[in-house]
């Protein structure tokens, strides 16, 4: 990937505009989460793919899903007795 630089100005409450051009090319939109630290002298800012990381995460569980499936309906079951026991 090649490097681009830009000057920006910080206004008030610390508030900097990424320039449109980056912006696209990095697909950050209104939304998206950045990661901002400071390295050294250099503040740096990562976009983050949430979604992307989610589902890596989700790889990794090791989940029995029918065993789930299972206590929710008994979680359900005893939430719908309560019920017609207050009524």
């Amino acid at each position: 990937m090649r490097s681009q630089r830009s000057r920006v100005r910080v206004g008030k409450r610390g508030v900097i505009v990424i320039p449109k051009g980056i912006r696209e090319r990095l697909g950050i939109s209104e939304g998206t989460m950045l990661e901002l630290s400071v390295e050294g002298d250099k503040l740096v800012l990562r976009s983050r793919d949430l979604w992307g990381e989610l589902r890596e995460r989700s790889r990794r569980l090791k989940v029995d899903l029918d065993k789930a499936e299972r206590e929710l309906d008994e979680a359900e079951k005893l939430w719908i007795k309560r019920l017609k026991e207050r009524l």
